[in-house]
């Protein structure tokens, strides 16, 4: 009964290590993918529909292979990625990659190669590529990229090998200091112009093997099209041109924004930050803004008196004058048929005659001062009038 007892427990505990090294490999299914041997540790997660870095990756991985998924390199991911501090070839190509931010592989100083073709990066951060010190193969090809700053590569000081195949540049400014044994510039709309003069000098004088040379042509203008971009002829005069009259509109921009600048200095607040903390101070006023005021004050006084003066004449004509006029014949008919509708309402005297109705004109319409407040008019000729109308 022992011996079964002892063989039974025994299988007892073979069957937990095997639960125990079957559940390992269930939940933690990515180190079944890397193969370690004494100098390298490899790991292959290609076309496994990753969104994300895997986290439970060996820390001392050498080798990584993530190609063929959905990676975006998120913030997280970057975090992720600076965990490998051993890592020296990373493969990131036909992934989801749009946009290589600064520091994107900071800590990975000991990375070689470097392979994130084939996604859809458009633009690329002066400091993409800060860190990697050690860095000989860069490939950027298969995608989006339109322009690259010239201070992008500066940190690659090993870098030898740099492929640009079938993006979207047109031109390139390439600093100097890179030490590149190969190249690789096909598959671009270069534009053969002033712009490319930089590229092509860099080419003759630093004796970089351009691969597919054949292919790597100019697209615009179409006079140069199917010229190689290294042997294309480009008007130094023209050049020297453009950039002259290029520095001036630069030099004058600059000029307008230190004015601006300036003048927005002025105007704006200053903070000033004293013991009981941090407070806003009004620039003060000059003299030069009082003589302003003062000159704008005498302008328009001066101005106003002048207006005045020239108006002051006619106004006074215009309020205090009356202008008498003879009478027309036809006020004279008007007024004879109110006088005769007059006399003809008043009360009629047997007897009467025209010397009479002549002396009840004059009655009634003598003048009175201050009856009825109307001024005489020296021009009517009442005695003509009265001898008319007998």
């Amino acid at each position: 009964m022992l011996p079964l007892r002892s063989n039974r427990k025994a299988l007892n505990m073979k069957l937990s290590w095997l639960l125990i090294w079957a559940g390992t490999l269930f939940l933690n299914p990515v180190t079944a993918d890397c193969n370690s041997t004494s100098q390298m540790v490899t790991c292959e997660e290609s076309g496994k529909n990753l969104s994300n870095i895997p986290t439970n990756l060996f820390q001392n991985v050498t080798n990584l292979s993530l190609k063929n998924n959905k990676i975006t390199l998120k913030d997280s991911d970057k975090d992720i990625l600076q965990s490998f501090i051993n890592l020296t070839e990373l493969y990131l190509n036909e992934n989801m990659i749009t946009l290589l931010y600064n520091n994107s592989f900071c800590n990975l100083t000991k990375l070689i190669i470097l392979d994130i073709s084939n996604n859809q990066i458009s633009t690329v951060h002066k400091a993409a590529f800060a860190g990697l010190d050690q860095l000989l193969v860069l490939n950027l090809s298969y995608n989006m990229i339109t322009q690259l700053d010239s201070d992008v590569f500066t940190s690659l000081n090993s870098l030898t090998v740099l492929n640009l195949h079938y993006n979207l540049l047109k031109s390139f400014d390439i600093k100097s200091s890179l030490k590149l044994i190969k190249i690789v510039l096909a598959g671009n709309p270069w534009t053969c112009s002033c712009d490319l003069l930089d590229l092509q000098t860099w080419l003759t004088a630093s004796g970089v093997t351009i691969e597919n040379e054949n292919d790597t042509t100019c697209t615009f203008p179409n006079t140069k099209e199917r010229f190689s971009i290294q042997m294309a002829a480009i008007p130094l005069a023209d050049c020297k041109t453009e950039k002259a009259s290029l520095e001036n509109t630069i030099t004058s921009t600059s000029a307008i924004k230190l004015r601006r600048s300036a003048l927005l200095t002025t105007l704006t607040p200053k903070n000033i930050t004293g013991n009981n903390g941090t407070y806003a101070e009004l620039p003060r006023l000059g003299k030069s803004w009082t003589f302003l005021a003062g000159v704008l004050g005498f302008v328009l006084s001066t101005t106003l008196l002048i207006f005045t003066a020239i108006k002051c004449p006619t106004w006074y004509q215009q309020l205090i004058s009356y202008r008498h006029r003879r009478l027309e014949e036809r006020d004279s008919e008007m007024f004879e048929q109110e006088f005769s509708a007059d006399m003809s309402s008043s009360p009629t005297v047997s007897g009467t005659d025209n010397e009479d109705a002549t002396v009840i004109f004059e009655k009634i319409h003598a003048f009175v001062p201050g009856e009825d407040g109307f001024i005489e008019d020296k021009y009517i000729d009442i005695d003509t009038y009265v001898t008319e109308e007998s």
